[in-house]
């Protein structure tokens, strides 16, 4: 752990990608210096970040040798490659299929569109989503609420969203949901399997990261 512990990871404290990161770090019990990045200040449009990360993105992980990993499902993949336990990404070649298709379902399908909706609508995103085009924001919200249901008929007599086990999957899940607070688009109440995991996975103390 001690190679670990020297890494920093730049974050955001409250935009979701960075939070995926934290809560898998913590389910995985890894632990590293948090530097953190001020999207208002634009800092990451600075020139100190974007030589670590080009691509302009909170978060990015530096390693103790300078090597920069951005993308929070690439940061994620090298957790798990450096620290497989507990497994995050699924066992076995159906297993590991399984939360990659469910990961990239939720993220493309969810967590995306959650995401257009605010910045394309919430005046404080002015400055960071250049044009912002309010018609987009709303095009998102019925996509937001046509997966919900998708999701809650996979949720259908599971645990988790791959089943028995909690994965990367579920950790998208859980940030896309509490992302919809912000723009203020609803669960609603006759999604049952998705309310009783949405508590479930709240509860776990990777939570709180």
């Amino acid at each position: 752990m001690d190679r670990l512990s020297a890494m920093k990871l730049y974050d955001v404290t409250r935009a979701p990608n960075p939070r995926r990161v934290r809560i898998f770090m913590a389910e995985k019990g890894i632990s590293c210096p948090l530097v953190p990045v001020d999207l208002q200040a634009l800092e990451h449009k600075s020139e100190s970040f974007s030589a670590l990360n080009p691509g302009q993105r909170v978060p990015a992980l530096e390693l103790d040798d300078g090597t920069a990993i951005g993308e929070s499902i690439a940061i994620c993949r090298y957790f798990e490659e450096v620290q497989p336990a507990p497994p995050l990404f699924g066992t076995g070649a159906v297993g590991r299929a399984t939360v990659e298709m469910w990961q990239r379902r939720i993220e493309f399908e969810l967590l995306m569109p959650v995401a257009a909706v605010f910045r394309h609508a919430h005046p404080a995103m002015a400055a960071m989503e250049v044009p912002q085009v309010p018609a987009w924001s709303e095009a998102n919200r019925g996509k937001v609420q046509d997966f919900l249901v998708a999701l809650d008929a996979q949720l259908a007599g599971r645990t988790f969203v791959c089943g028995d086990a909690f994965s990367v999957a579920d950790i998208t899940g859980l940030v896309a949901v509490d992302f919809m607070r912000l723009p203020k688009l609803p669960v609603p109440e006759a999604l049952h399997d998705l309310r009783r995991w949405h508590a479930a996975v709240s509860a776990r103390p990777s939570a709180a990261a």
